[in-house]
């Protein structure tokens, strides 16, 4: 073969060879263009990331949860003169083209390569695919960008195919970003200017389109002059394309802009914990309902009520800065050195710098310098000093939670919700479940015991003061004065041992693990203060325990029932017996520990205070016919703790639910309603001399001095067979999923 064929055929081959490749290379291109675009179902049912809105019983926005915040609006709420804005300015061609505009196109990169400018050609659609499905990255070079082009163009296409210009127009509004947190128009409208999309002026619709170019350089509030411009230029096109008349325009573009006032940032809801409290409680239920909270728009109905909840904050926040200037006039450093020594060395230790610290130099020297730095060590004391609080309102017949204060600052909300997630000794706030068992066990008010001290295997439990102790005492005066001696007398009884005393208070609402000893009586078991609200509830409610719930039901974007929630009821102790411990425990509010709420409450009313060792937690927890609320005050380090009487229940804590109440009943207009006894109890005379002795008799005729008070009849048992609601908790199960 000459050396002239063989040229030609080794050219043929090279020919062939490159031709492969550069097939290769092409469907490796196009199959990675292929691969980025969305899926055939994404295209048929796009999925714009919606906020979830949670709503109070009062029909109140309590708050949303989203991580884009949007909400959806249909193209027929679009006012005519945003839609004609948009058009006139963004894509004039929209009505004729097929997605891509290519005369357009062609023309801007023209115009860029000439005069090195960067001038956007993309249509509506196109925007919207990027939008839509997230096409472009926050950083690109120049071939991600052809690529990404690419796929836009091919998006859009299929855009169009699959939907109506009406429909992407509607699609487009609803995903695109305004600035200011706001994801599609009706939020933006929303926050710009308090008003619904629908209720926007042509130069507040011009405005958002202007917004559509740069939600950063046409901001209204940092950049107002260039955000009147480009809106008049949106208007100027409304002029060229007919849209609007040159004299409306003169008239038009004069108006200034002006937004609406700018909430406080930060702030963004009157319950900051009761949110957070109810996005865990969905976040739980997300693989059952199979929804996202954050991005499925879903409207999410509570049980709070916000009148309430503004009642709530506002007292809490009024006796909490008065008490905090109170304790800071009284707490002594220089007396605590050990303690704020141990402290700072815990919050060092725990800080993000020094966990990260990779050597034990590094280490060290991040020690030593927050050790001696002034403004750590003044942040670690005001951290540690901080008064918390908890605070919990609930309507104890359907257990629905209506005001929730997780913490002193009730506007942002931080750390722990101290009405859920802490668990601390309630003190004598446990003792009323001390009581209920000994009234269900026969025993009643008018009953003695002794007040003396006594030794029970090495416990010895004393009253708070020298001063109350004495004789027989009757069991309505020892929960009155929250006497010690007497509840302990119980505990190391029969009248209530402290596994029947567990049982009870499992069954009336404590969810936490209770240990079963005889200083029981005193609260020495952690409780969180939910929880214990919630079991003082079952008393005012007829002995039927209601779980707490916050929310009623949760519903799509397009407001159809996902499901709804129902309380769970459980009889836990006897109509009788509840009756007799709600009349005990107004006993205490009337002549006891609780009278101070008659400072600020004169209604008919009932509770319990409670203290723990040296002042370390404050509690009232209480009951009107209505409401049931539980109130604890202290700190987030154990160590720290009230220093004199002023840290007693009824001064740390009482006034809150006093204050809320009174507020409450007033400004809400909540009719008076009175406690009453249940057929059974009955009033009964009882001999005074014989009580003095430990043995209470019916008083007779030749009794000198007499003593009444309620007592369950004997032929009524302490425990009825049938509670009267009974019926109505057998219903309740079968209508919808149980509460929390």
């Amino acid at each position: 073969m000459s050396k002239k064929k063989k040229g030609k055929k080794s050219r043929g081959k090279r020919r062939l060879l490159i031709a492969f490749i550069l097939i290769i290379i092409f469907t490796a291109f196009g199959y990675y263009v292929y691969s980025g675009l969305p899926s055939l179902e994404q295209l048929e049912n796009p999925k714009p990331q919606l906020a979830s809105t949670v709503y109070t019983i009062d029909g109140e926005q309590l708050g949303k949860y989203f991580i884009e915040n949007r909400i959806e609006k249909h193209f027929s709420e679009f006012p005519p003169y945003l839609i004609q804005a948009l058009i006139s300015t963004e894509d004039r061609k929209f009505y004729s083209h097929w997605g891509v505009d290519i005369e357009r196109f062609g023309k801007a990169m023209v115009k860029n390569i000439l005069t090195f400018s960067r001038e956007g050609a993309s249509t509506i659609t196109q925007q919207l695919a990027k939008n839509l499905y997230k096409l472009k990255s926050r950083k690109e070079n120049i071939a991600q960008t052809i690529v990404r082009k690419m796929r836009e163009w091919l998006t859009a296409i299929q855009i169009e195919k699959t939907y109506t210009k009406n429909e992407i127009l509607e699609l487009y509004l609803n995903v695109s970003y305004f600035g200011r947190g706001a994801y599609g128009v009706e939020s933006a409208s929303r926050i710009y200017f308090n008003k619904s999309v629908n209720e926007l002026s042509l130069p507040e619709a011009a405005l958002f389109v202007a917004l559509l170019k740069s939600s950063s350089n046409y901001n209204p509030i940092r950049h107002p002059v260039d955000a009147l411009l480009r809106r008049n230029l949106v208007m100027r096109n409304m002029v060229v394309m007919h849209e609007l008349t040159e004299a409306n325009y003169r008239k038009l573009k004069k108006e200034p802009i002006i937004l609406a006032k700018r909430r406080t940032k930060g702030s963004k809801s009157i319950a900051p914990y009761f949110m957070e409290y109810v996005r865990k409680k969905l976040s739980a239920l997300s693989k059952k309902y199979n929804y996202d909270l954050y991005r499925d728009g879903l409207n999410i109905y509570t049980t709070l009520d916000s009148r309430m909840q503004k009642i709530a904050n506002e007292v809490v926040a009024e006796h909490i800065s008065k008490f905090q200037k109170m304790f800071d006039g009284k707490w002594d450093w220089d007396k605590n050195k050990e303690l704020l020594a141990t402290i700072i060395d815990e919050d060092i230790r725990n800080s993000k710098e020094y966990k990260e610290a990779k050597t034990k130099e590094e280490k060290a020297r991040i020690y030593n310098s927050l050790k001696y730095d002034k403004d750590f060590i003044e942040n670690v004391k005001k951290d540690a000093t901080r008064i918390q609080v908890g605070f919990v309102v609930i309507d104890p017949s359907n257990g629905q939670i209506k005001a929730m204060v997780g913490g002193e600052n009730q506007v942002f909300g931080r750390g722990l919700n101290h009405v859920s997630e802490i668990r601390r000794q309630p003190g004598s706030a446990m003792k009323p479940f001390i009581y209920t068992v000994a009234i269900s066990n026969g025993y009643y008010p008018a009953f003695t015991l002794l007040n003396q001290k006594f030794d029970y295997h090495g416990w010895s439990p004393s009253n708070f003061s020298e001063n109350e102790y004495g004789g027989y005492t009757t069991l309505r005066f020892a929960l009155d004065h929250s006497l010690n001696v007497i509840a302990g007398r119980m505990t190391t009884s029969n009248i209530a041992p402290p596994n029947q005393v567990v049982k009870f208070a499992h069954k009336m609402g404590i969810r936490s693990k209770l240990a079963a000893v005889p200083s029981i009586a005193l609260g020495t078991s952690e409780v969180t203060p939910l929880e214990l609200t919630s079991a003082y509830g079952t008393i005012v409610n007829k002995g039927v325990h209601v779980s707490p719930t916050s929310v009623t039901k949760i519903e799509d974007r397009n407001k159809i029932l996902i499901d709804k929630f129902i309380p769970v009821y459980t009889e836990a102790i006897s109509l009788q017996t509840a009756s007799v411990m709600t009349n005990m425990l107004q006993s205490v509010v009337t002549s006891g520990t609780g009278r101070g709420v008659r400072r600020y409450f004169s209604y008919p009313a009932a509770g319990k205070t409670g203290t723990t060792q040296d002042f370390a937690d404050a509690w009232y927890v209480g009951f009107t016919p209505d409401l049931v609320a539980g109130v604890w005050v202290g700190f987030d380090d154990h160590r720290v703790k009230f220093t004199n009487t002023y840290g007693q229940g009824a001064i740390a804590a009482l006034p809150i639910w006093a204050k809320f109440m009174g507020k409450v009943y007033k400004e809400l207009n909540i009719p008076i309603k009175y406690f009453h006894l249940a057929p059974g109890v009955v009033r009964a005379t009882f001999c005074k001399a014989t009580m003095d002795l430990g043995d209470p008799k019916i008083a007779t005729s030749k009794c000198p001095v007499t003593v009444t008070d309620i007592i369950i009849a004997k032929d009524m048992p302490g425990k009825s067979d049938m509670h009267p609601d009974d019926n109505k908790i057998k219903k309740e199960k079968n209508k919808g999923s149980s509460g929390w």
